[in-house]
């Protein structure tokens, strides 16, 4: 596959983002189901709205050896439903008259410093998510979501460029068909 048009795709499980989203997931629906009532409607759409964090980059990682365009809408599409969820966490607190913590504060620095692995995974922040008051279990989950919207920043960028320099599915098929045809005239 690497030697004709269609370049390799898949492997997000080695994507930073798609590592951390996972967390975000997996946070959230613990979240879910120590704080909130299973019947709320909220339960639902923070569950929905980080797994659509999470499976967005997966899909548009499979699509991005036929499809750059599909690739960077998908990831798009993660860090948009990213940062519903991080308004999910920010009203939770907001209601409840609770403080969001400062991206500063000794707090918010010791997610980031647990999150500075990048083999990072879930079980790092699991007794700090099973353990702690919603208060806190919110701020780490929205430090976490911070974190995974930078990468997916990042990763946009890395896609735009890819695509200005590489261009998509086309122009790698011409560039195929026509170096056929200079390889069959020789």
């Amino acid at each position: 596959m690497s030697n004709g048009f269609i370049p390799p795709h898949g492997g997000y499980e080695e994507l930073l983002s798609y590592r951390k989203a996972k967390v975000v997931y997996d946070g959230t629906v613990r979240f879910c189901e120590r704080f909130l009532q299973k019947r709320d409607r909220t339960y639902d759409q923070m569950v929905q709205a980080a797994r659509s964090g999470k499976q967005n980059i997966i899909e548009g990682c499979m699509a991005s050896g036929t499809s750059k365009e599909t690739e960077i809408k998908l990831i798009g599409v993660a860090r948009a439903s990213l940062e519903e969820l991080l308004e999910d966490y920010r009203d939770f607190l907001r209601v409840r008259g609770a403080k969001l913590w400062d991206k500063n504060s000794q707090e918010a620095l010791f997610v980031r410093k647990l999150g500075a692995r990048k083999d990072a995974s879930y079980e790092a922040y699991k007794t700090y998510i099973d353990s702690r008051p919603p208060e806190i279990v919110a701020n780490i989950l929205i430090c976490l979501i911070h974190q995974t919207n930078y990468l997916l920043d990042q990763q946009i960028r890395q896609l735009e460029k890819a695509f200005v320099k590489d261009g998509g599915l086309r122009e790698r098929m011409t560039r195929a068909r026509l170096a056929q045809r200079r390889n069959d005239h020789v």
